[in-house]
């Protein structure tokens, strides 16, 4: 009798631990219908906003401190809409962006951290016209309940330097018309696939 309910007890344990790891590994997909992904800039001290309508987006949160997280972000670049088509054709020229050679931007993280409840680091690399640098992107992550199933709802921004990545040649190099800084703002929905 001791045997058997300690058999019923390890596979009771067992059967919680590879629950938790199964939860641990949901990856959750973009849903594009619900998201944005848009980004701000000075043109000749006027704000301009802006936005990419195609993007995919992949994230595994971490189920504890041992386990890994996963975030990655490809854009398509040529998707980029600021609501002048002139200034929309310019900037996918090769001077700026450059999409008929370098079509996707990525963002690939290489470690998340949990910071406080829902608050989070991404660190990993930003990739732009084939130069990446090293980002730390302070995000939100929660999950909600809809219908009866989890939503993975993140938000989050991130100031970078558009001549890092080289989206500036020619007369673009300058900032007098452009500000070198532009922030990106996101807010997706993810379910889980």
């Amino acid at each position: 009798m001791y045997l058997r309910s300690r058999l019923l007890s390890s596979l009771a344990v067992t059967a919680v631990l590879v629950s938790q790891s199964v939860l641990a590994a949901t990856t959750y997909k973009l849903d594009p219908a619900k998201s944005s992904l848009q980004f701000v800039f000075n043109q000749a001290g006027a704000k301009n906003d802006g936005k990419f309508t195609k993007y995919d987006v992949s994230f595994t949160p971490a189920g504890d401190a041992t386990a890994p997280s996963a975030l990655n972000v490809v854009v398509q670049v040529s998707t980029l809409d600021t609501g002048d088509k002139d200034r929309d054709s310019t900037l996918r020229g090769a001077d700026l962006f450059n999409v008929a050679k370098f079509p996707q931007a990525k963002f690939a993280a290489t470690k998340i951290t949990k910071l406080t409840g829902d608050k989070y680091e991404a660190v990993g690399k930003l990739t732009i016209r084939d130069a990446s640098r090293d980002v730390k992107i302070p995000l939100t992550f929660k999950t909600v309940t809809e219908g009866g199933k989890p939503v993975g709802v993140m938000t989050g921004e991130i100031v970078i330097k558009r001549l890092d990545y080289g989206v500036g040649q020619g007369e673009w190099k300058s900032t007098e018309w452009v500000d070198n800084e532009v922030t990106v703002k996101f807010s997706l929905r993810l379910l889980p696939s």
